[in-house]
């Protein structure tokens, strides 16, 4: 295979709206498309149950189906769609470089719609032991763990997918839930024999010398406990910018978001963004679909070096 055969016209990070919209867009447009995609089973919209006011629905649908129909949408336009953690990237040069667990991926250009559902260390321990014991990412650190003990921290099927992994390498995994109800009634990965389901625990901290060693817990009537372990895999989701692959390479906001103007350009020539992780101020399905079609349409303009944007009406 030849390096030209490997170069994507447009990297898209992200699986929302903001990307499959994108990916629809440019790969229509006969752009050689990818999207990364951490879970397709993550993102605000995954997460939500009822969708009545999108535009075209007769119906409601839940944000799952409606993800997937997005996601088929675009690859039946010829996009590649590829479940990866994206950890790094490289926008610096005219060819740019994003690095991810399985590969590493170079483009033209790159859509960043990675959404907003990042989150500060919030728990007593975690930015304490970030990286000697602490993880937000399984597929990453599992093998660290070979025959040890951790915790998964979350509800969410993604939390329950990343535990299910963890189980194939760890001896033990406590997959602990601050509800007393997982958002998935079952999943192959709760059939694992070394996986226990904690429900209804919020943990209280995270203890250890140089490296993790245990973790506090309180249940719902705040009573106290602790669990001996060597690792805690964190899948909470807040309402922050999805940025920390970035690791400033771009230039953020004071609340970390990703400025752009109105046509989803970011200061750095080649990178677009779209949806949530631009903090929009209407955080919205139809929202995040209009901004990856802009910056799906720019980044075309950008690669064909037009002077105005490319109006798909067909």
């Amino acid at each position: 295979m030849s390096d030209s055969d490997k170069l994507y016209d447009v990297i898209i990070i992200g699986g929302g709206p903001g990307g499959l919209s994108a990916a629809q867009y440019a790969s229509r447009s006969k752009l050689k498309t990818i999207v990364l995609d951490k879970s397709a089973t993550a993102g605000a919209l995954a997460y939500t149950s009822h969708i009545e006011n999108y535009p075209g629905l007769l119906k409601p649908v839940s944000g799952k189906e409606l993800l997937d129909t997005f996601r088929q949408q675009a690859v039946n336009f010829g996009a590649e769609y590829k479940e990866a953690q994206v950890v790094s990237v490289r926008l610096d040069s005219e060819i740019k470089e994003v690095y991810a667990m399985d590969a590493n991926y170079q483009g033209k250009t790159v859509i960043i719609a990675t959404g907003s559902m990042g989150r500060k260390p919030g728990i007593k321990g975690e930015a304490e032991f970030l990286g000697k014991g602490v993880s937000y990412c399984a597929v990453c650190d599992a093998a660290f763990y070979k025959g040890k003990t951790v915790c998964v921290i979350g509800n969410s099927e993604e939390a329950v997918k990343e535990a299910g992994y963890l189980a194939r390498f760890a001896s033990l995994v406590y997959l602990i839930s601050p509800t007393d109800r997982l958002k998935v009634e079952s999943h192959d990965a709760l059939d694992s024999a070394n996986l226990r389901v904690m429900l209804g625990y919020s943990v209280a901290s995270i203890e250890g010398a140089e490296t993790v060693e245990r973790i506090r817990l309180l249940d719902a009537s705040r009573a106290e406990s602790a669990i001996a372990l060597d690792g805690v895999f964190v899948y909470i989701h807040g309402n922050k910018p999805v940025v920390d692959f970035l690791y400033g390479t771009v230039e953020l906001t004071e609340d970390e978001c990703m400025e752009t103007n109105r046509m989803m350009e970011t200061p750095i020539p080649g990178v677009f963004a779209a949806g949530d992780v631009t903090c929009t101020e209407v955080r919205q399905v139809v929202t995040a679909a209009a901004n990856g079609c802009i910056a799906a349409l720019s980044a075309e303009k950008y690669i064909h070096h037009r002077s105005r944007r490319k109006y798909d009406w067909g």
